[in-house]
């Protein structure tokens, strides 16, 4: 698993790509939980990229609530935060759908 951060186009790119998407999982009153981050580890089993909607009565901000995931979950990204929707990002580990654009230091050639 890399641990490499994502770049500002890889970024715009998902950010792009999730704008349809509807989340997968809302974070209420309990906030991030065991469950609520094995919810979300599931639903990596069968997509890259994916949206969280974190309720108003969550203890936590969305953007915590987003990095509490990404740190609960090896290999996975936040990619954004809008209001109360946290978008999250994980490479699947055999069959990669999502395409990223190149970072910077490895696109010498193209």
């Amino acid at each position: 698993m890399s641990t490499e951060t994502l770049t500002k186009k890889q970024r715009a790119h998902l950010r792009s790509l999730a704008h349809h998407l509807r989340p997968v999982l809302h974070v209420g009153k309990e906030g991030v939980t065991e469950t609520a981050a094995r919810a979300v580890e599931d639903a990596f089993n069968t997509r890259e990229l994916l949206k969280v909607k974190v309720l108003e009565g969550a203890p936590e901000t969305a953007k915590e609530s987003g990095a509490a995931l990404a740190a609960g979950i090896a290999g996975s990204h936040l990619v954004q935060v809008i209001g109360r929707t946290v978008v999250l990002y994980r490479r699947h580990p055999t069959k990669p759908e999502i395409k990223l654009p190149k970072a910077a230091a490895e696109s010498g050639r193209q």
